[in-house]
């Protein structure tokens, strides 16, 4: 019957552009995850600038919490790395640093030395995700140097304020632009496709309406138009569309459960326009200086105006930032800066047991401070963030007696693994909770 014949080509029609459209949704969204976790892979799109696109996104996630290309952070400054050390050495380090210090390689040893004896963590990527980090460093090392900020007004214009903290604009990084192009070009064959199926359905409508040998049925298949009132009145329709909006309800809850207590990027106004750029970027002031018991305390504590005015006591006194601070001393009131930084009460966190046992550096967890005119929160201070650090952070166990039998006896159960935080009892609950 011809009948029979439209429905089964209709039918194969429809299962093909389903399956395509099933398809193109997934892949767009298996995209979406994989750059947001990983990055792109390098050469998953043709050319040095796509490599280095996937390159960026990886030492955004994973490398600048420590690295800057052109000054030092935590780590040394990477830019022209690829020129001062060779590939595989490269790729070596990046991969597991510990290791090559304990095989005492050159190099390694006296990187590590240099560097205080704290240990990179080690990163389980592959050599192209390697390459493609180090094209974007060299990439990012033949751009030219971004203006430094104005001394004369502590920074930029944005030293006045702003509430939202980096990230939101360039978050997506390059990346993001390739995944746009995946996904137009999906839309436009999804497109193509529809347009070449309802040319076929007018093709074939005409030529079976040229036809006189047809009998009721099959007139009746021809000559029927589409009811759309029938689609969305349709049972099966309405349930699939509900269970669709359900799922989309349910994961924007989701989401922002999680975000609930989470303030990364907040960044709010202070009362006085104080510049870190300039204080401990520029001038190269020791974090302890102004926050005075950071390497002694649980706390590292707000700056009390004397200590401003240690300084501004004789310099740039005219300065109209500097008078709030004299008008605060003359009425005898506390500045009243806004806190930015604020662990839950459940939460045991020392700052003095970080920064002179672990010999943490202030940017692990504060990012890049030296550069901020206004500070806002870098890191998320989420517990799983913190288990990550505790799990990923090797013990400096080198010339200590206290640990010489935990690592023999870590050593011989994980032959290889590097003596973490978390191995020393670090992600155990009552270290944080008690």
């Amino acid at each position: 019957m011809i009948s029979c014949k439209i429905k089964s080509t209709y039918s194969f029609f429809l299962s093909l552009l389903f399956l395509s459209f099933t398809v193109s949704t997934s892949f767009a969204q298996g995209e979406q995850a994989s750059v947001a976790q990983d990055g792109l892979t390098a050469g998953t799109a043709s050319g040095d600038d796509a490599v280095a696109a996937a390159g960026e996104t990886l030492f955004k996630n994973n490398c600048a919490s420590c690295h800057a290309i052109g000054e030092k952070v935590v780590g040394p400054a990477l830019q022209d790395v690829h020129k001062r050390r060779k590939l595989p050495w490269l790729i070596s380090w990046i991969r597991n640093s510990s290791q090559m210090v304990q095989k005492g390689d050159k190099d390694a040893v006296a990187l590590f030395n240099e560097y205080g004896k704290q240990q990179m963590p080690s990163f389980a990527f592959s050599d192209d995700q390697i390459t493609s980090i180090l094209k974007y460093i060299e990439k990012a090392s033949a751009a030219p140097a971004a203006l430094p900020a104005d001394p004369a007004t502590g920074g930029s214009a944005v030293a006045q304020g702003g509430t939202d903290g980096p990230g939101g604009g360039n978050a997506a990084g390059a990346s993001g632009k390739y995944l746009d192009y995946v996904l137009i070009a999906l839309i436009v064959v999804l497109i193509v496709m529809v347009i070449t199926l309802l040319i076929i359905a007018n093709i074939l409508s005409g030529y079976l309406k040229g036809k006189k040998d047809l009998d009721g049925r099959d007139l009746e298949i021809v000559n029927q138009r589409f009811d759309f009132s029938k689609v969305y009145k349709s049972r099966a329709v309405q349930v699939i569309v509900g269970l669709i909006f359900a799922v989309i309800v349910l994961d924007a809850v989701i989401e922002e459960t999680y975000g609930v207590g989470i303030q990364q990027g907040y960044q709010p106004t202070q009362p006085i326009a104080f510049s870190h750029a300039l204080h401990a970027g520029q001038h190269e002031i020791n974090c302890n200086y102004c926050h005075t018991s950071v390497y002694k305390s649980k706390n590292a504590n707000i700056p009390s105006a004397n200590i401003c005015m240690n300084c501004h006591s004789q310099i740039k006194k005219e300065s109209p930032e500097i008078q709030k601070i004299y008008r605060a001393i003359e009425n005898n009131k506390p500045i009243e800066w806004v806190r930015i930084h604020n662990l839950p009460d459940l939460a045991y966190f020392n700052h003095s047991q970080h920064t002179q046992v672990g010999k943490i550096e202030c940017q692990t967890c504060h990012g890049p401070i030296q550069n901020m005119d206004v500070v806002y929160q870098y890191s998320p201070l989420t517990m799983g963030w913190c288990i990550n650090c505790h799990r990923e952070t090797p013990l400096n166990t080198e010339g200590n007696k206290y640990y010489d039998n935990l690592v023999k006896l870590h050593d011989q159960a994980n032959k290889g693994a590097a003596f973490t935080v978390s191995s020393n009892g670090g992600t155990e609950c009552s270290k944080c909770h008690y």
